[in-house]
């Protein structure tokens, strides 16, 4: 078996992401979100790894932001595999992941006004 780190980058505690490789499967345990570098956001917008058909399964270990805040970037980058979590933890990742959203989308809705501002 081989594991790869995919996220905490930089010594970084967020973005928790790794790959689990065996002869049988290939797994994505955890897709978070990194939080608070000046590299996050260029990190949080590219899937964890370059081939996502490869992946079998993700796993998510908990409904922490800097665990599920990257799923989004996954599925947009083409994993249709399953996500295997308890049932709590799905229903609050979907929580989690909606209130992201709007945080993200208010956030680009403020800078487009600056830049509108500025242009001015």
């Amino acid at each position: 078996m081989n594991v790869h780190v995919l996220g905490t980058a930089g010594g970084e505690v967020t973005g928790s992401c790794y790959h689990l490789e065996t002869n049988q499967a290939h797994v994505l345990v955890d897709c978070g979100l990194f939080q608070g570098s000046r590299d996050a956001d260029v990190l949080n917008h590219q899937p964890p790894l370059t081939n996502i058909t490869q992946l079998d399964a993700l796993v998510v270990t908990h409904a922490h932001l800097d665990h599920v805040g990257r799923i989004p970037v996954l599925t947009k980058a083409g994993y249709r595999g399953p996500i295997f979590a308890t049932s709590a933890t799905i229903d609050l990742m979907m929580i989690i992941l909606e209130d992201s959203a709007r945080i993200q989308q208010s956030d680009i809705e403020r800078t487009n006004r600056k830049r509108r501002r500025a242009a001015s």
